[in-house]
């Protein structure tokens, strides 16, 4: 089974030299991005999970209503809110949306999982940094989905014999044949693999000026989305099957 998750995070606000656009304008770009991933899903036929960041759910709302239109899963990302903030923007969600929100992906500020329990949360799914050494790390930690105060954790995915994760980075940087060859011998170990892919990352930075590092430039734009295209279509030509997150953890 492949989960496939996409973080709807706003780019950064810092510029190459003079160049500077407003909120508003970061935002559409953000918009866009989002756009060309639903493009591609529903061409290939696929859901996926998509997991909003909570400070810009309010101002995304048309974006939100267009997600879920397309049968896809909404879910919290949580970059650097508390336990009010997020309560705020579940309810808020999910008075719009009229669906319930299962799910929250937490990185660097992670909230405790009983606070999470009690917004009435299903799973929970955590991630790692990834930086320019990550895809050369490995990692030897348990993939398994555990369930703690009634709450399913989900960690990232891990290829069992090169021990590289699925992170964002890797699917950005390795080579598309080696990235297959990962997700084959994953689902014969454990049956599933998380992916999960930046909204930044379809962002046209040569076109917008944003100040990031230069191996995160790489690959970015339209190859991220040529490359998502050809990973899909080879995952529907060997007949792997697709879940989004809440249907798969319950």
């Amino acid at each position: 089974m492949i989960l496939l998750t996409f973080n709807i995070i706003n780019n950064k606000r810092d510029f190459k030299n003079n160049y500077r656009i407003t909120d508003d304008e970061i935002l559409k770009i953000t918009e866009n991005n989002v756009s060309q991933i639903l493009r591609v899903l529903e061409k290939h036929h696929i859901l996926a999970s998509f997991f909003i960041e909570i400070s810009i759910t309010e101002k995304l709302k048309p974006l939100i209503k267009k997600i879920v239109s397309q049968g896809h899963e909404i879910s919290l990302y949580n970059a650097d809110s508390d336990i009010k903030q997020i309560e705020s923007a579940k309810k808020a969600t999910e008075d719009f949306i009229e669906k319930l929100i299962r799910g929250i992906r937490q990185k660097e500020v992670t909230v405790s999982v009983s606070e999470l329990k009690n917004l009435e949360f299903s799973y929970i799914s955590n991630i790692e940094n990834a930086n320019i050494l990550f895809p050369l790390k490995r990692l030897e930690r348990s993939t398994e989905i555990i369930e703690e105060n009634g709450i399913s954790i989900v960690p990232e995915s891990i290829s069992p014999y090169s021990q590289i994760p699925y992170n964002d980075f890797v699917f950005q940087t390795v080579p598309l044949n080696f990235y297959q060859n990962m997700v084959v011998e994953t689902i014969k170990q454990d049956d599933f693999v998380l992916i999960y892919l930046n909204s930044w990352q379809f962002t046209d930075y040569e076109k917008f000026k944003f100040k990031i590092p230069f191996y995160r430039r790489y690959n970015t734009g339209r190859k991220t989305e040529d490359k998502l295209e050809s990973f899909l279509q080879w995952m529907n030509e060997n007949e792997f099957a697709f879940a989004r997150m809440k249907d798969f953890v319950f």
